[in-house]
Order: C-alpha cells, then sequence, then structure tokens
C-alpha cells in the first residue's frame, strides 16, 4: 500500500513538472522588448511556472520545468536558434535556484523577497559574464561571423545583458511577490499531496 501511495504521488509530481513546462513554454510567446535595449532582448514571465514548482518541491524541480520549456519551444520553433534557448535555459537555472534555496531554508515571504533579490543579482552578473565568455562567441561562431572584439562584447553585456536582466528580475518578483502571496496555501497543500 505504501509502496502504491508513494508511485501515485511520484506521477502526481512529474505531471505537475510537464504541466508547468508546458505552460512555461506558451509563456515564453507572450514577450516584449524593453526600450532602449536591444530589441532580440525580451522580458517573458516563463519563469513563473518553474518558480512555483521550485517552491512546491526544491529547486531541481525547478530547473526540470526549466529545460522542459526549452526542449518543447526548442522542438515547436525548429531549432533556428539553439544559442538563445541555452541563454534562456541558463538564465532562468541562475534566477530560480537562489530563490527556491533561500525560501527552503526560511519559508516566508521574507525569504521570498530576498531570494528574488539574490536570484536577480545572481542571473544579471552570471549571464552576464556567460554572455562575455561564452554565449556571444558561440553566437558568433552559430551564425558564421568574425568572431567579436572584446569591446564589442563588453559594450553588449554592459549596455544590454546586464540591465536587461535586472529589469527582467524586477518584473517577475514583483509581479511573482503578490501572486505568491494568494497562492501559498494552495502551494503548501500541494507540497503535502505529494510528498
Amino acid at each position: 500500500m505504501a509502496t502504491t501511495t508513494k508511485q501515485s504521488s511520484h506521477l502526481l509530481k512529474l505531471i505537475i513538472l510537464a504541466l508547468m513546462g508546458t505552460i512555461s513554454m506558451m509563456l515564453m510567446f507572450l514577450n516584449f522588448p524593453l526600450p532602449m535595449l536591444p530589441q532580440y532582448l525580451k522580458v517573458d514571465f516563463s519563469e513563473v511556472p518553474a518558480l512555483i514548482a521550485a517552491l512546491i518541491f526544491s529547486p531541481g524541480a525547478g530547473i526540470i520545468v526549466e529545460a522542459v520549456k526549452n526542449m518543447l519551444y526548442l522542438i515547436y520553433t525548429g531549432a533556428g536558434d539553439p544559442i538563445g534557448i541555452a541563454s534562456n535555459f541558463l538564465a532562468g537555472v541562475l534566477f530560480i535556484v537562489p530563490v527556491s534555496m533561500l525560501y527552503h531554508k526560511f519559508k516566508g515571504v521574507k525569504s521570498l523577497v530576498s531570494g528574488l533579490v539574490t536570484g536577480t543579482i545572481v542571473m544579471a552578473v552570471g549571464m552576464g559574464v556567460l554572455n562575455y565568455f561564452v554565449l556571444l562567441p558561440a553566437y558568433s561562431l552559430f551564425m558564421g561571423w568574425e568572431s567579436m572584439s572584446d569591446q564589442v562584447k563588453l559594450v553588449t553585456v554592459t549596455g544590454g545583458i546586464l540591465p536587461f536582466n535586472v529589469i527582467k528580475g524586477i518584473v517577475i518578483g514583483v509581479l511573482f511577490v503578490p501572486l505568491f502571496i494568494k497562492l501559498k496555501p494552495w502551494l503548501e497543500k500541494k507540497r503535502l499531496a505529494v510528498s
């Protein structure tokens, strides 16, 4: 009996993660550019379902939702821009993991807000470093361009990627905190149902 209960709770968890990943992928299409930043940098709310999964279960669950979202998006769009999809996955992981780790350690709205601030900083700095050293050179190679000079990479990171990720983190945080306060009883119920 205990084995059956454990299997059904495991199945429920997988269903929730798959559903969150699918919702997350759909939210990727509802995006908008920010004024005065490059048009290819667009804000979307696809991190919200991954954040919910990470808060119900664990940071690993949030990473799984991010992976499902990006795999589905890759399949749906036909792999036109694998570097952009890798960037989206990395940014999501850098944002979600600190939020969920702090929340699971201290469990409350204050820890969630601290996590969102920390996640925004980690995402902005992490994506700046990753873009400078890995993603921008890989994108140049993928597009068949000449390799970017250090100055072009620096301007791209400081003038576009860094401020974009800070703004994205703030926008998601401002949206997520009131949503979390409304959803907290439901989140607790779901956590108990699958534990």
